[in-house]
């Protein structure tokens, strides 16, 4: 089989309370279908949670909007430590997530008609697109970005759909880029540029020269799944001028406070482990064969980018879309690559949460 990236499938959001960071994502993103629900311990995970097994509960939300799902995680069995330092611009780490918007615009307006206060005004990029930042209810910021790509409509006051990429800090983004070009297809530079950068002083500190990389995938992502998760961006992020940049998870566990993992939907497993032995970035974690999270299952891995961020692969081989009836989606078996039809992708919205 070969390797095949099919999307984003979600951002892990480590935060102290699920449910009230759920809601807030509700409102304000329409993050709303509920995938899976699962409280258990983590004993694969010991390597980066001090070699104890620890306790969680995580909720995997998604947008029928189209784009990626949030993995909202929470420790049981301790407290979800927060980062000691502000987290500054040039950071190593996931420093934000995008949000895809139908009209940034009009989500800016619903924010702030939610009592919401941004991070920034109506900004845009280096790629003439409107955007705009956003801290959520834990501190951890969102760019909304404009979106041309959607799976469906909802009707979300928000006009926002789920997560359309990441900003990464990074030491060396050439380094950097082996493996979010090379392994993970984002082949196409949109923007290449070191300035200052206003548009990112929303950050505790934009200050100094940055190097700013765009990348997109230049083909379109294929897969189970493709359709709904969609077209989405990593924009890396290098300091040319800061001497004190730290690891954002730096003395912390994987699960705390922050920006996870970017978690990839994939199919061939084995093929990409073998690529990303052969590139310098071996799997460090590896569920192997299939792990069960009580409503959905498949096979999970971990790499870490030549910073220590984390990037977790899931080769995903049942989900749930109407789990009163018993009615899951069996994927192991099927052909790589086809996507699911678009009726059976449409019934995942049967699970969504009203407020």
């Amino acid at each position: 089989m070969e390797k095949i990236i099919c999307g984003i499938q979600q951002m892990g959001i480590g935060v102290p309370n699920v449910e009230s960071s759920w809601s807030w994502y509700r409102k304000n993103f329409g993050v709303n279908v509920k995938i899976f629900e699962e409280a258990a311990e983590a004993p694969l995970m010991t390597r980066y949670t001090g070699d104890k097994v620890h306790s969680r509960t995580a909720t995997l939300a998604l947008s029928m909007d189209g784009g990626g799902g949030f993995e909202i995680w929470q420790f049981t069995s301790r407290n979800t430590e927060k980062a000691t330092f502000d987290i500054q611009l040039g950071d190593y780490g996931m420093i934000a997530c995008k949000i895809k918007s139908r009209d940034v615009h009009a989500s800016y307006t619903n924010m702030l008609d939610n009592g919401v206060v941004t991070a920034s005004e109506i900004l845009q990029s280096p790629d003439g697109m409107d955007h705009f930042f956003v801290k959520g209810p834990n501190g951890n910021m969102f760019e909304v970005i404009e979106s041309r790509d959607w799976f469906s409509n909802t009707g979300h006051p928000s006009k926002c759909g789920g997560v359309a990429g990441s900003i990464i800090g990074v030491s060396d983004i050439d380094k950097s880029l082996v493996l979010y070009k090379d392994i993970l297809g984002y082949d196409e530079i949109v923007y290449d540029q070191t300035d200052s950068f206003v548009d990112l002083n929303s950050f505790e500190s934009g200050n100094g020269k940055f190097r700013r990389v765009l990348l997109k995938h230049s083909k379109p992502r294929k897969g189970p799944f493709a359709r709904l998760l969609g077209d989405t961006s990593i924009e890396l992020v290098q300091s040319l001028e800061r001497t004190d940049c730290r690891k954002i998870f730096e003395n912390r566990f994987w699960g705390d406070w922050g920006f996870i993992h970017l978690c990839f939907d994939v199919q061939g497993m084995n093929e990409l482990q073998k690529e990303c032995e052969e590139k310098g970035f071996p799997f460090t974690v590896d569920s192997s064969d299939t792990f069960d999270m009580g409503e959905a299952g498949g096979r999970f891995s971990y790499v870490e980018d030549p910073d220590g961020t984390w990037i977790e692969f899931v080769e995903t081989h049942k989900v749930p879309i109407l789990k009163k009836i018993g009615w899951y989606i069996h994927l192991k078996k099927r052909k790589p690559g086809k996507s699911l039809p678009r009726f059976i992708l449409k019934m995942m919205g049967l699970n969504r949460v009203k407020d």
